[in-house]
């Protein structure tokens, strides 16, 4: 195939740093995917002449400068050669969730006016034609897994394999045009466009441009010295703003290897045997693992489960500080290099963090008894704040510095503010363009001076410099006593217990805090299992009386770490119930990132919510659900409402005296 080159010095955009990756890292594994429980890999050569071969056939297919152009799949090389191939003739990636639903695809799609679909296989083939009649602008479909699409009309689907052999086909027809649209491409081109998770709303597209990316790239990178010697597993949503950052970007301008897992269900496997030295995850994943490991601990015999804890002490006693570099005593030193060789390194072996050099949480805020349990055993756990407005980087934590109650210090080049009610405010180089055909939401959220506006509620520490987050900014209010109402301080502490998924507090206005608590079922589950208790569904389970109990003792130990937070006492839960079905995306209670919709759980659960503050002692609960095939159904039960032991405030005990 004829050669098709630009000039890989100006590293404008991400087709020019592939090209510059494949004179620089040529030999060296871009990607690497596991498949039939095998993992291929391809270097920057060779992944520079796929793109490029994807490029040209889309091109041939008659993709023209502007062209909207969705990508839907699970994690894999082919389509994030895809995002890059479409920007190489002019197009704009936009990655979706490749488990919405149709009708939540429809909106996105329709919303860009997308000419072609990338769809990584027969599902998400399906999904887009149960609502083609709603996509005017559609035209073409590209398939990458052909297993199921041999009988499909072909007239406008085509294999992504297929497309490539056409673009290689048309490659001396096409070459001149292809170098062209590439050479055009400069710091103000669009790189991607991203859909928020819709927490408020309806998902609005991000607009994110080359200076964006690679800028915030470059700067993250630099402040984590992360190398073309680093690699990092690919598993969480491409659609997400940080997927596309870690995945794309950063591994872009530093040349790292980016590696694919076979399945979902296959990722805590892959992340073992890969063993990544940079790794993200938002904390339900290290929650679940920690979940995990804590139950299998429990099944372990005696002297194991006693050595497991004695040593866990210590570390938590001591980790933190030897990670940092700070002074420990000499037999601290000694007593958790023993620990290690028996208890901390096997362990990190078998959750897949034995090389990680850099590990990073964001999303929510993470407990900080599950922060702490990381880096304790020398893991290199920090926090970031970030948002899909900003590529993602606002804060990042210095190494020597890191703390739970915090998330760091501006990332480079990164200016924050405060205003007077508390929001926190930033500018940088990687404040997004503008929303999508959204004037008057892009002038609500970036001034003319270019200052954003977070929606999160925080202060900066005078002394450290490092920024503390309260809330959301539209979610901390007050009490009926004027006490301060946070709820994700209070709720990220219940979600620390292994048997807690899901809490959601209430109590803006009111005389008291009451929550909803979901249980997580395989914790949940496997206690049932040791103690010979029969269930048959999640509902039977969450409603058991020791499993109820269980939950009140965690709401009073909560309670009695909240009393001890002067600002923050008033938020102590006073009443809750276990609900009786999972907070879940397709029932529009949760964002696809997991977020909960607050004010949409509130009015869906009104009946429960005012059984709560009405002081009963049950409610009946009937929900209409979605199961996985799409079919509506309801499930209903009679649940049991709790009251939790309140704990006097520093205040109250110091009045007493």
């Amino acid at each position: 195939m004829a050669e098709v080159r630009a000039n890989a010095g100006r590293e404008m955009s991400l087709p020019t740093l592939l090209q510059r990756n494949a004179e620089r890292y040529g030999d060296r594994p871009a990607y690497r995917e596991k498949e039939y429980g095998i993992w291929q890999s391809w270097t920057w050569a060779e992944t520079e002449k796929e793109v490029e071969a994807l490029a040209l056939g889309l091109l041939d297919l008659g993709l023209k400068p502007g062209d909207y152009v969705a990508v839907i799949g699970r994690n894999r090389p082919y389509l994030y050669w895809s995002m890059v191939a479409v920007q190489a003739v002019g197009g704009v990636p936009v990655p979706l969730y490749q488990d919405a639903v149709a009708e939540e695809m429809a909106y996105v799609l329709a919303n860009c006016g997308a000419r072609f679909v990338i769809a990584g296989d027969q599902e998400q083939v399906d999904k887009v034609l149960e609502v083609q009649e709603q996509l005017t602008a559609l035209e073409q479909m590209i398939y990458l897994d052909p297993r199921g699409m041999r009988k499909y009309d072909h007239g406008q689907l085509h294999s992504f394999k297929a497309l490539q052999a056409q673009g290689r086909k048309a490659a001396l027809a096409l070459a001149d045009e292809l170098n062209a649209r590439r050479a055009a491409l400069d710091y103000a081109s669009t790189c991607v466009m991203l859909y928020t998770s819709g927490t408020t709303g309806k998902p609005k597209g991000v607009v994110l441009s080359n200076r964006n990316v690679i800028e915030t790239a470059r700067n993250s990178a630099q402040f984590d010295q992360l190398s073309s010697d680093d690699s990092i597993l690919s598993y969480l949503p491409m659609a997400w703003v940080g997927d596309f950052i870690f995945s794309v970007a950063q591994a872009y301008w530093c040349g790292f290897c980016t590696n694919c897992p076979e399945s979902p269900e296959t990722m805590m496997t892959d992340l073992r045997e890969i063993g990544p030295t940079y790794f993200f995850a938002p904390p339900r994943v290290f929650e679940g693992q920690l979940t995990s490991v804590m139950i299998r601990m429990e099944d372990a015999g005696s002297l194991k489960r006693r050595m497991f804890h004695h040593f866990l002490a210590h570390a938590k006693k001591v980790g933190g500080r030897i990670l940092d570099g700070k002074p420990v005593g000499l037999l601290d030193r000694l007593k958790y290099v023993l620990g290690n060789v028996l208890v901390y390194e096997p362990l990190k072996d078998t959750l897949g963090y034995g090389r990680i050099r850099v590990g990073y949480t964001a999303g929510e805020a993470i407990g900080p008894e599950i922060f702490d349990f990381y880096r304790s055993l020398g893991i290199n756990l920090k926090q970031l704040y970030g948002q899909t407005e900003a590529t993602v980087f606002i804060t990042q934590q210095p190494d020597g510095e890191v703390r739970a109650d915090t998330v760091g210090v501006p990332s480079p080049n990164v200016e924050l503010k405060i205003d007077e009610t508390g929001e926190i405010f930033y500018r940088s180089p990687g404040v997004f363009v503008e929303y999508f055909k959204n004037p008057e939401s892009t002038m609500k959220t970036k001034d003319k001076d270019g200052w954003v506006a977070t929606g999160d509620a925080g202060f900066i520490e005078a002394a450290s410099g490092h920024l503390r987050i309260i809330d959301r900014a539209k979610d901390v209010g007050k009490m009926a006593n004027g006490a301060m109402f946070a709820p994700k301080f209070v709720e990220n502490k219940l979600k620390f217990y292994p048997d807690i998924l899901e809490v959601v507090l209430f109590g803006n206005g009111r005389d008291r805090c009451v929550a909803f608590i979901n249980i997580d079922l395989t914790a949940v589950g496997n206690w049932a299992e040791r103690n010979n208790i029969a269930y048959a569904s999640y509902q039977e389970l969450a409603g058991h009386p020791e499993v109820l109990k269980s939950i009140a003792s965690h709401v009073g130990e909560v309670n009695r770490s909240v009393a001890e937070d002067e600002m923050l006492s008033g938020c102590q839960v006073h009443r809750f119930v276990v609900l009786h079905k999972e907070l879940d995306a397709d029932d529009g209670e949760m964002t696809r990132t997991r977020k909960v919709r607050r004010a949409f759980v509130e009015e869906k659960y009104q009946d429960i919510l005012a059984a709560l503050y009405a002081s009963e002692s049950r409610v009946f609960a009937r929900t209409e659900v979605t199961y996985e095939d799409g079919r509506k159904g309801e499930v209903s039960a009679t649940l049991e409402i709790l009251d939790a032991e309140i704990s006097a405030s520093v205040k109250q005990l110091e009045a007493a005296e």
